[in-house]
């Protein structure tokens, strides 16, 4: 799962879920845990109560790094004050990639793609972005999110699976989405979970909350998609 973003309401839902489904050996967090939402504590928190394996993603770094755009400053400090020293100490120290499976048959997690943690794949992304990012990666699969907007797709040998997002859909469905990926003697199979969440209880605990510029927040949240693709996702 990636980008759960302070929603522990989507984390527990999808947890619920994955229960229901028969569990996992490994449960794999793919970064952004806090900014945006309520409850990043509460989040961090309940992903080490379950011994989650956890990477960094590009918030997380802002938050450690106490750095981001000029609009970010105030939420970054929020969510530092929120969080406290230890756990945004923690975030900077995370991994920025997870390796899993034998060497022939690996499945790599990253938080948007194996070179960085900021730049998005699309599910139509051209092929010399895919080789630029993926193609001399030893891998034959990769789950990755950053991008709130699940997708599974082949390339060349290569699978690709976005799993995000399980706190702030983006794809015009409302529910959290994660994946889960099973090793098989010739490749990784991928089930993906839509998972519904309580989204008034999310909107009452951020009106709540004192985040900076909330009314953002609550319109990111209850519209869940983005703005560029509301032409296409209505």
């Amino acid at each position: 799962m990636s980008d759960i973003h302070g929603n522990i309401v989507g984390l527990n839902a999808c947890l619920e879920d994955l229960a229901a489904q028969g569990g996992a050996d490994q449960v794999v967090a793919a970064g952004d845990f806090c900014m945006d939402g309520p409850k990043p504590k509460a989040v961090l928190k309940r992903l080490d109560e379950i011994g989650a394996q956890c990477l960094r993603g590009n918030t997380d770094r802002y938050i450690a790094e106490n750095h981001g755009a000029p609009e970010e400053v105030a939420l970054i400090a929020w969510q530092r004050e929120r969080i406290g020293p230890q756990w945004t100490q923690r975030l900077g120290e995370l991994p920025t990639q997870l390796r899993f499976g034998p060497d022939e048959n690996a499945l790599v997690v990253t938080h948007a793609n194996p070179k960085n943690d900021d730049e998005h794949v699309w599910p139509d992304a051209a092929d010399d972005q895919l080789e630029r990012l993926f193609g001399d990666v030893a891998a034959r699969a990769f789950a990755f999110g950053h991008l709130h907007l699940p997708y599974v797709r082949m390339w060349r040998d290569k699978l690709l699976t976005c799993v995000a997002s399980a706190g702030l859909p983006k794809d015009g469905d409302p529910r959290a989405h994660y994946a889960i990926l099973t090793l098989r003697a010739g490749g990784w199979e991928v089930k993906s979970r839509r998972v519904a969440f309580d989204v008034d209880k999310v909107a009452r605990q951020l009106a709540k909350s004192g985040m900076p510029d909330v009314e953002r927040a609550l319109t990111v949240l209850r519209r869940h998609r983005y703005k560029s693709i509301t032409a296409i996702i209505p």
